[in-house]
């Protein structure tokens, strides 16, 4: 079965000066694939007649179906409904039913209708109204040698129920289109590259009809796993057997399946278990703890932080020995274990960690540069300590890290899996 290839078009100057950031393309996209068509293109313009047209001549090329947002307001620069009335040859005409919607729009908000507004009423004779119940802009549905071409506004609730409403429906209907399935599998633990050298000869027996995606990010890498076919049981059967081979190819570095982040991850893995868990902070600053409390029921394992930044709190609060810190420093080995037992026991929780490091951009030293990170993992039966290397960004250092962390928390807990 042929694919259904997809193109979207944006249009407006304030994303390319990056007023507004362009999530409609974002949701396309996941619906799309949702009914088997794949977008390979995304394309931002400027309210410019020759650019427009100059993008729908470089899309038809390509796709199948055109999709187009942004351009459809009431006002001078709005061009998109004109320069498809031109394009498709074809003029202006009056729909009465998009007049009816309009005018009860400024009904209900208890205005009077403008001839503006009313000017909106207006349609390209060769298009398909698609209704706007939520605003003022129809949108059209064009047909040309087996293309569609679909222009929408692009205030994001309006462009959303348009599509699912109407566009998504239209086009199951007018193509026949193959079943697209994703499986995501959550790693962490290795770079992209060395990830990529163990899976190599996994990868290259693929199917041709199941592809493989690396996607890093701070937390690791998400490998999406996308099937292509006509019966989505067959394809279901088809991922998962080969989810299955990944498993045993890389069994301590996957996390979770689907969308799922690392700190849900080990959230759920101290909820299944019944333990709870403390931090103490220096140099991710209370990052740890963000981490952990960004998660919904994370109260049922997670008990409190203490972000001992400056020595004197790391003695005071934490129990941290003056001569340790006299001896070793506070980014060392020594200190960031007596920060994890102490924190641990502290709060009486079943998990203590710790973090101590240099997040930069100055604070170094020839011994230790900045990005010289400890972090370390307590509990009743052991401390574990880490050295970590990162490199001059503060930010990044601070996130490197706490991923760092909650990845240690997630190895002692599975205590089975390769390290």
């Amino acid at each position: 079965m042929k694919a259904v290839i997809a193109e979207i078009i944006t249009i407006g100057d304030e994303i390319l000066y990056g007023q507004i950031v362009d999530t409609n393309s974002a949701w396309m996209g996941t619906e799309l694939t949702k009914i088997g068509v794949r977008v390979k293109q995304i394309t931002s313009i400027s309210d410019s007649a020759e650019h427009i047209i100059k993008a729908l001549d470089d899309a038809r090329t390509r796709a199948d179906v055109i999709l187009m947002t942004g351009g459809l307001g009431p006002t001078k620069d709005d061009l998109t409904k004109t320069v498809l009335t031109s394009y498709f040859h074809t003029s202006l005409k009056l729909h009465a039913p998009s007049l009816a919607d309009v005018t009860e729009i400024f009904k209900a908000r208890g205005r009077e209708l403008t001839e503006l507004n009313r000017q909106q009423a207006f349609l390209p004779e060769a298009c398909t109204p698609v209704r706007n119940v939520l605003g003022t802009a129809p949108g059209m549905w064009f047909e040309q040698g087996g293309k569609v071409f679909v222009s929408m506004p692009g205030v994001p609730f309006e462009m959303k129920r348009m599509m699912t409403d109407t566009v998504l429906p239209q086009l199951q209907q007018y193509f026949d289109t193959p079943h697209i399935i994703h499986k995501v599998v959550q790693t962490v633990g290795l770079p992209e590259s060395i990830l990529a050298d163990r899976l190599e000869a996994w990868e290259m027996g693929l199917p041709e009809h199941l592809k493989l995606a690396y996607l890093p990010h701070l937390g690791g890498v998400r490998l999406r796993l996308t099937g292509q076919g006509t019966a989505a049981e067959v394809l279901e059967q088809e991922l998962q057997q080969e989810v299955e081979k990944l498993r045993h190819i890389i069994p301590g570095h996957i996390f979770a399946y689907g969308e799922v982040k690392l700190e849900e991850a080990v959230g759920q893995l101290l909820k299944e278990r019944g333990l709870t868990i403390a931090t103490a902070e220096s140099c991710t600053g209370g990052f740890l703890a963000h981490k952990l409390t960004s998660i919904g029921g994370s109260s049922a394992y997670y008990q409190g932080s203490i972000v001992a930044y400056h020595n004197e709190v790391k003695v005071r609060e934490l129990g941290v020995k003056p001569e340790t810190l006299q001896q070793h420093g506070a980014v060392s080995e020594a200190t960031v274990r007596e920060m994890a037992r102490n924190v641990r026991q502290k709060f009486g929780t079943d998990i203590g960690v710790a973090t101590s490091g240099i997040a930069g951009p100055d604070g170094g030293t020839a011994e230790k540069p900045v990005g010289t990170i400890w972090i370390a993992y307590a509990d009743k039966d052991r401390t574990v300590a880490k050295l970590l290397h990162f490199n001059k960004d503060r930010l990044l250092n601070i996130e490197y890290t706490a991923m760092a962390v909650l990845n240690l928390v997630r190895q002692r807990l599975n205590t089975t899996v390769e390290e």
